[in-house]
């Protein structure tokens, strides 16, 4: 048996991280002396305490290191782990995304937007739509393009795009259409050919993942009003270049077109 001091410099964990452990019932010793109250572990449970500590780093919930610690099935602690992990990386995306931002708005002398004025017909493509909320568009987006690409295969003439009604920015809930152009849009599935309308768009291009996109929306807003313009009707995004393109973040090329007029 080891006492707790020398469990401590096995484990770089300190005395009072292990009474900690032992206090939460992450980490209970061996044994415990009943006259003097000295902790004493077995060394067989330095790997145990190293998961615990790991853990800890990481942020899992006492409770979640207890069913990890618990778990008898090797796989089942391994998933468990597995699932807080992905949490992680994604609140990893977002405070990377959140930093981008704030760079970009906080530059001393930013570069001025690149906006072209875009007179784009009419056109009938094959379009997955729905009306949701704001928070449900990525998970909806994902399942849609799949069914989308699946239906249209090779037949695709252009890029994927999008279009985004007002509301679903304004009041949370709108209506999102994701589509493909196409010769010949077949139905199937969620599947339907859709037209758009014609329309005249102020179209500028976010570089990047489109995490921090806002950033790009609010110069594209400017410009616009500066302009002397108005927005009117859904806002259309073209994904020239993503992640199915390639895997470096710092090559994808997103259009933003807003729908405008001129303000006389």
């Amino acid at each position: 048996m080891l006492t707790i001091g020398e469990f401590s410099r096995l484990t770089r964990l300190s005395v009072r991280t292990l009474r900690r452990y032992h206090r939460t019932a992450l980490l209970e010793p061996a044994v415990v002396d009943e006259g003097t109250g000295y902790r004493y572990y077995a060394v067989e449970q330095v790997p145990t305490a190293q998961v615990v500590h790991r853990l800890r780093e990481l942020d899992v919930p006492l409770a979640d290191v207890q069913r990890i610690l618990r778990a008898p099935d090797p796989g089942v602690r391994s998933a468990l782990v597995a699932e807080h992990l992905q949490r992680l990386e994604e609140q990893l995306e977002r405070t990377r995304a959140a930093v981008t931002s704030l760079r970009r708005l906080l530059r001393p002398d930013p570069a001025p937007v690149e906006v072209e004025l875009r007179a784009e017909p009419a056109r009938t493509v094959a379009a997955v739509g729905a009306v949701l909320g704001a928070g449900d568009v990525e998970a909806w987006f994902a399942g849609a393009v799949a069914e989308l690409e699946a239906a249209v295969g090779d037949r695709a003439s252009g890029p994927l795009g999008g279009t985004y009604d007002d509301a679903l920015f304004e009041e949370g809930r709108g209506r999102a259409l994701v589509y493909l152009p196409t010769p010949t849009p077949p139905r199937t599935g969620r599947v339907r050919a859709v037209t758009l309308p014609a329309v005249e768009l102020a179209v500028t291009v976010h570089v990047g993942e489109h995490d921090g996109v806002e950033v790009t929306y609010g110069e594209l807003g400017t410009w616009v009003v500066r302009n002397a313009m108005s927005v009117a009707g859904s806002v259309r995004e073209v994904y020239r270049v993503g992640p199915r393109d390639t895997s470096d973040p710092a090559a994808w090329r997103t259009e933003i077109g807003w729908p405008v007029f001129r303000v006389t």
